[in-house]
């Protein structure tokens, strides 16, 4: 059998990074070697009493659980968000609390070196919530950082309006100053999902209802968990914007890309974030222009097309998988 692409997970645990790293867990393409659990959607310590949710759900338990930010470089207090991703991130799921032991609670995120070491050349880092942490990692350890394969960030919106602010995507906006340090530090081209791409990202409920439908024959608990997410996810959505068909899972279409690169279409830009206060806070810039002349930024590749009915079947037909729990390593 082919190697399985190591991933490093960076995600505040809200209600679609949950869905993507479930995706993780039912591929037989990812094998997540590592999670880094940071503030967002809701706070640090309630992403890591999700982290061990779902270890106590799966029984998988031997994954390294890296502790990251708890508030952003603009030294602002973080906002939740309780009524998209419900009050622990889980939507209408409310895990007890977890005792954590010491070595728990301590503070590690050093360990990213020895991490990014062990799978130097063939790691992918997945990002799916606020950039502080993949910004402090390029601070403290540049050197370190160029053994990543590539990266794949959630985050941005270029050519649609925000989903915080008229311009900003709440990824960007959430630590602006962060995700500039990663636009100007990524020791290679980074691989930019932003909402142009993933608001069409969309699960309908009729697609989660049979889902569901299949969990449940399979008394498949671990999955079944899915559909009270989405639920309350497209509750959020429909009220926001009354017409739209159906959720739409962000960080799902981004690990989905990141499976197979050649999936999704992207297009080579220069860009900048705006981290100046005001109503531009957080926006992400590109140039678009045709023109030989471009501005003076640093170029990654932006997400612009993906095939909708590729996605679904894929994504399905991986959810309905049933074999294997890949997500769990190999390598002991």
């Amino acid at each position: 059998m082919y190697d399985k692409k190591k991933v490093l997970v960076i995600s505040d645990f809200g209600i679609d990074d949950i869905v993507a790293v479930l995706y993780a867990y039912y591929s037989d393409t990812i094998e997540i070697v590592g999670i880094v659990s940071d503030y967002g959607n809701v706070s640090k310590e309630s992403a890591l009493n999700n982290v061990k949710y779902l270890q106590g759900l799966t029984g998988i338990t031997d994954i390294p659980v890296i502790r990251g930010a708890v508030s952003a470089l603009t030294g602002a207090q973080p906002q939740f968000y309780p009524e998209v991703h419900g009050i622990s991130g889980l939507g209408p799921i409310i895990p007890e609390q977890i005792e954590l032991d010491s070595y728990e609670i301590s503070e590690n995120f050093y360990e990213i070196n020895a991490l990014i070491d062990k799978y130097a050349g063939e790691l992918f880092i997945f990002s799916a919530g606020r950039l502080t942490s993949l910004a402090t990692a390029f601070v403290l350890y540049p050197e370190t950082m160029k053994k990543v394969k590539e990266f794949y960030v959630m985050g941005g919106a270029f050519h649609v309006p925000g989903n915080v602010t008229p311009t900003a995507e709440a990824n960007f906006f959430g630590d602006p100053y962060a995700a500039n340090i990663l636009i100007q530090l990524a020791p290679k081209k980074i691989h930019l999902i932003p909402l142009d791409v993933t608001m069409y990202a969309l699960i309908t409920p009729s697609m989660i209802d049979s889902l569901h439908e299949y969990y449940l024959k399979s008394n498949d608990k671990v999955g079944q968990i899915i559909k009270p997410m989405v639920d309350y996810y497209y509750d959020f959505y429909k009220k926001t914007y009354p017409d739209i068909s159906g959720s739409p899972l962000h960080d799902l279409l981004v690990i989905w890309a990141l499976a197979d690169g050649e999936k999704m279409i992207f297009e080579e830009v220069p860009i900048r974030v705006a981290v100046n206060t005001g109503c531009t806070f957080g926006q992400s810039i590109g140039d678009f222009r045709q023109s030989k002349e471009k501005a003076p930024w640093r170029v990654h590749k932006i997400a612009k097309q993906f095939n909708y009915g590729q996605f679904i079947t894929e994504v399905f037909a991986t959810f309905k998988s049933g074999s294997s729990r890949q997500f769990i390593k190999e390598d002991k």
